[in-house]
């Protein structure tokens, strides 16, 4: 009889305890000059999903963001996979210097981290992060993240308010440093496939000459970004 009952006691204590969870917070930072990140949409998923990967070619839904900044295709593929996401932590476009923050809270499957952005002012530019692992040992953890060319148009660096997939042209300059006129850096893409962005070339013309892009101001190199993974042991209750 005591037996029983000790047993029954033990598993109710083990059915009804909290368990240890992860607290992840991710804080993501603008290290360019004067590149802006449109709306940044962050990710904890299972290694099933994958929001790009270098050498493939994108998605319809990433080459919707890479163009126009639209992350909700993508958004939305996250979740029909069960993803925990958060879109656009920052309110609006993360300028340069400028910093914001993100927190999720994996579970089971959940453990690889991904961040996107469109980089504006580009053709179809983005700052990715793709599937990294979230450590499970508590600490922090800093990742420096790449700009990469989605592939899917060329890098006219022409400023025409374009963003819509398929149309040409770089969507605005949010900083006010666009010129106008230009011919046009590239008419062509050789390389169709996700890839390390060349970076801007620009001229340093503000009414013709081949870009509307500055030179001396909106020129980049890799990184482009910072990210801080924050990973602190909580504890939640399953039932």
């Amino acid at each position: 009889m005591y037996k029983k009952l000790i047993s029954t006691l033990l598993a109710s204590t083990l059915i009804s305890a909290p368990v240890l969870a992860d607290n992840v917070t991710i804080e993501v930072y603008n290290l360019t000059h004067a590149t802006y990140f449109t709306p940044l949409l962050v990710a904890a998923h299972s290694d099933a999903a994958d929001v790009f990967e270098d050498g493939t070619p994108a998605s319809t839904s990433l080459q919707a963001m890479a163009e126009g900044g639209d992350i909700s295709g993508l958004e939305n593929d996250l979740k029909a996979l069960g993803a925990n996401t958060v879109a656009n932590p920052a309110g609006g476009l993360l300028a340069p210097g400028a910093s914001t923050t993100a927190t999720v809270d994996p579970h089971r499957g959940d453990r690889h981290l991904s961040v996107v952005a469109m980089l504006l002012p580009t053709n179809d530019g983005f700052v990715g992060l793709d599937a990294v692992e979230i450590p499970r040992k508590p600490g922090v953890y800093t990742y420096y993240l790449n700009g990469y060319d989605a592939g899917t148009e060329a890098n006219d660096e022409i400023i025409n308010g374009a963003g819509a997939p398929g149309v040409p042209g770089v969507p605005a300059d949010p900083g006010g440093n666009g010129g106008t006129g230009a011919t046009g850096v590239s008419m062509t893409e050789q390389n169709h496939n996700v890839h390390i962005h060349r970076g801007i070339i620009g001229d340093t013309d503000p009414r013709s000459g081949m870009s509307d892009l500055d030179t001396r101001v909106h020129r980049w190199i890799n990184p482009v970004a910072k990210v801080v993974v924050t990973v602190k042991r909580g504890r939640h209750n399953d039932r």
